[in-house]
């Protein structure tokens, strides 16, 4: 047998570590034979000796003991990592989270999307665009999280320089989570507070009302506030109709064009005769539609803010003044209808003043003499208009200007109207009756007197004005106030003012306008009236033989200037502007000038000023005008 060298101290079996976890000390195998049986063959067993210290036993428990920690670490870990990656795949593929600045930034550069808004838009008759809804930018900001609030402040105004420092700084200061800094951000804009990189300032999808025809019919049209929400005009009027047919445009009655001539004529005429302001209305007889309407001075629609409380003010609609020599009209339309005055054959008073108690009446410029019928509305006269009502009456005036609607409130499609200021039923006496008779101690809009007289000029219907589009060549209903004979005569007379009375300057050749101008003294604060300060006025229709189209012009205030040779009354004022409007929207609604010449439209609207001659005036004998005593031949 090989002797075998004796086991080193530190060997260690191959077979496995089992038998380490005995007791300590040594562990000895003695070599036994492994098997001593058959044929005579001799086994080789051999008996192993391993000898182990105890610091080695030590080190392999603190082996044993570590592998187990790992092997917990390795799984906490893998349950980290597992954890990261599932809000990995969460946040890119599930659901991705918005990268809000690359957002911001592609958004700004980005074309615009089809936008839904969230109020209908608003369209002239002809299909411009007056008022729409567009998407916009506002920028925001959560004050919580925002630091050094000063330079905040500083680095958004590098950006909008229009912003307020103060105000600005006092916005973003404080507790509140929300705040608006601009409610409407332009691409540019946008992307400079993006470069900016501030935490705590943010985007907000947000809508803008836009008015791409500026100041044109902004009295009409009106105003929404940040919300959305109407505020005046149509806007307010329509509101909830805006709201919720927002697909459907509300289509208007005013026609852009005429509107743009309209504003210029007038403008013009303010700033030729130094007035504070003024109001024009362009009326469709037959369907009542509001086809113009301006008051001056306006604002830009897109810009409420800076404007002021008089250029907002609805000079046609909310402004009430004392119409002037314009109801001479509606006096001679009652008195022809009433039948208490004949137009060929009636004369009246006007060669010396009426006296009523402390009040006397007056002719300006007067004729000193008696007037025929026609002659009293060619001449304007007071006194010829005050004996016209007599021979009607306080009561049954106060009945035919109900009739008329001159004392009630206008029905039109806006929340600004105005009530007449007019004496009260049981007040209405001969005094009244007198002033009325040519327009003074009684107050209505513009819209209406335009309304009252396209009543008697268009065959005699009245037609509550409007401001939504009818069908073509609709013709509405009304209420009859005059017949049409009477209707026919008033047409005569008006025309007969503009080629011979006070209206000349207004004549537009071809067209054959007919017209009333009238000027009146303002009132004060306290009653009584103004020097030198006035209202001068034309309304009329065109053309006379055929009535389409009525036509209010009035400037607030004027001043005489060279051209008028020393005079702010209505007929070199109003007049002229009138005259300008016509000519500049005749063409425009499809109107071709006739022959001024033509016999058969010459004799359809005239009328004589002296019918069968006016008879010479009375002798000095004549007794005085007393109230109550018509002053009247028929």
């Amino acid at each position: 047998m090989n002797d075998l060298p004796p086991p080193s101290p530190d060997s260690v079996p191959s077979r496995g570590f089992g038998h380490l976890r005995q007791p300590a000390g040594l562990q000895q195998a003695e070599a036994v034979p492994a098997a001593q049986h058959g044929g005579g063959q001799q086994g080789t067993g051999r008996h192993t000796t391993v000898r182990i210290t105890q610091p080695d036993l030590l080190r392999r428990a603190q082996l044993e003991k570590s592998r187990g920690r790992i092997v917990v670490g390795a799984l906490g870990f893998g349950a980290l990592f597992m954890a990261v990656a599932l809000k990995l795949a969460y946040s890119t593929v599930i659901n991705p989270a918005e990268p809000t600045r690359l957002y911001a930034a592609l958004r700004a550069v980005a074309p615009p999307a089809e936008h839904a808004s969230s109020r209908a838009p608003i369209t002239d008759r002809n299909g411009e665009m007056l008022a729409m809804s567009l998407p916009v930018t506002a920028l925001t900001a959560n004050p919580r999280v925002l630091h050094n609030v000063p330079n905040v402040a500083d680095r958004l105004r590098t950006v909008l320089p229009q912003l307020d420092r103060e105000r600005l700084i006092e916005r973003l200061s404080g507790d509140r989570g929300f705040v608006y800094i601009a409610r409407a951000l332009t691409p540019r804009e946008q992307q400079g507070i993006i470069n900016l990189g501030i935490a705590g300032i943010d985007f907000e999808h947000a809508e803008r009302r836009y008015y791409p025809q500026g100041r044109a019919a902004v009295h009409v049209l009106g105003n929404v506030d940040v919300d959305g929400k109407g505020l005046s005009g149509v806007e307010r009027f329509f509101d909830e109709r805006l709201r919720t047919q927002r697909s459907n445009p509300l289509r208007l009655s005013i026609d852009v064009r005429v509107q743009l001539a309209l504003r210029d004529a007038v403008s013009q005429a303010i700033t030729d005769f130094s007035g504070i302001g003024g109001a024009g209305v362009v009326l469709d007889i037959n369907s009542g539609e509001v086809m113009g309407m301006v008051s001056l001075p306006d604002y830009d629609a897109g810009d409420i803010s800076d404007a002021t409380p008089d250029q907002r003010f609805n000079r046609a609609t909310v402004g009430v003044y004392e119409p002037g020599s314009t109801f001479k009209l509606l006096t001679a339309a009652a008195a022809l209808e009433y039948g208490t005055a004949n137009v060929y054959s009636s004369r009246f008073d006007a060669s010396r003043p009426i006296r009523y108690g402390r009040f006397t009446i007056t002719d300006y410029k007067g004729k000193n003499r008696w007037l025929s019928f026609p002659e009293v509305l060619a001449y304007s006269s007071n006194l010829g208009a005050a004996h016209m009502a007599e021979t009607f009456g306080p009561q049954r005036q106060r009945e035919f200007l109900r009739s008329a609607g001159m004392l009630q409130r206008q029905s039109l499609e806006l929340p600004e109207t105005a009530l007449p200021l007019v004496p009260p039923a049981n007040g209405w006496r001969d005094i009244n009756m007198y002033t009325i008779s040519f327009g003074h101690g009684i107050s209505v809009t513009p819209m209406h007197v335009v309304t009252g007289i396209s009543a008697i000029a268009n065959g005699g219907i009245l037609r509550q004005p409007t401001l939504l589009a009818q069908p073509p060549g609709t013709v509405r209903e009304g209420t009859r106030i005059v017949s049409e004979r009477t209707s026919d005569i008033i047409r005569r007379l008006m025309r007969l003012v503009v080629t011979d009375g006070s209206a000349r300057n207004a004549e537009v050749p071809g067209y054959f306008l007919g017209g009333k101008t009238g000027t009146a003294q303002k009132t004060g604060p306290r009653g009584g009236y103004l020097m030198n300060k006035r209202i001068a006025a034309f309304v009329g229709a065109f053309p006379m033989n055929a009535p389409r189209y009525a036509l209010y012009v009035m400037i607030d205030e004027p001043n005489p200037n060279a051209r008028s040779h020393g005079y702010a009354t209505a007929g070199w004022v109003a007049a002229p502007a009138a005259h300008t409007v016509v000519s500049r929207i005749a063409p425009i609604l499809g109107l071709v000038p006739e022959d001024p010449a033509n016999p058969a439209l010459i004799q359809a609207t005239s009328i004589p000023l002296q019918p069968r001659g006016a008879p010479a005036a009375p002798g000095a004998a004549a007794a005085p005008a007393v109230a109550g005593t018509p002053r009247t031949t028929a």
